[in-house]
């Protein structure tokens, strides 16, 4: 191990929707990202005569939903292109970024998130008794990513 060895911060990142349309810079800021696993799923085989274990397969890799949570905005792409999937069932399935960068604001780790679609867009709950701001969460589901 090097001596300049250190675990990266999680909190310096930034997202980027590639839409095809530029987006505001805004549009990057993410207070929570989570979902960014991958699993295999397993086939149980008996075998007979053997009845102290039971082999288990590999058949597919499962990829988590992605969640993504901000403070909501009022002038989103992402929300459009959102909503536009909901209400006009228009899925036009978009690419993520997701960069995990260094004190300098050189990525260091990127998720490349392929065929992400929308699925559940969810706004907190408006309360007279508490002063907090609103936060809007997207939730999305997508093929693979890879690492770069």
């Amino acid at each position: 191990m090097s001596a300049g060895y250190y675990p990266p911060w999680g909190f310096y990142y930034k997202v980027e929707f590639l839409l095809g349309t530029p987006g505001k810079a805004d549009d990057a800021r993410f207070q929570n990202v989570s979902g960014l696993s991958v699993e295999y799923d397993y086939e149980s085989f008996k075998e007979g005569g053997e009845n102290r274990f039971e082999h288990k397969l590999p058949v597919r890799t499962k990829y988590a939903d992605m969640v993504l949570k901000r403070g909501m905005l009022t002038d989103s792409g992402v929300i459009r292109w959102f909503l536009a999937a909901f209400r006009d069932r228009s899925f036009s399935p978009a690419d993520i970024n997701v960069i995990l960068m260094s004190e300098t604001g050189a990525p260091l780790r990127t998720w490349n998130v392929t065929h992400a679609v929308p699925k559940k867009w969810m706004v907190s709950d408006f309360n007279a008794n508490e002063s907090s701001i609103v936060i809007e969460t997207l939730e999305l589901t997508y093929r693979y990513f890879s690492i770069q």
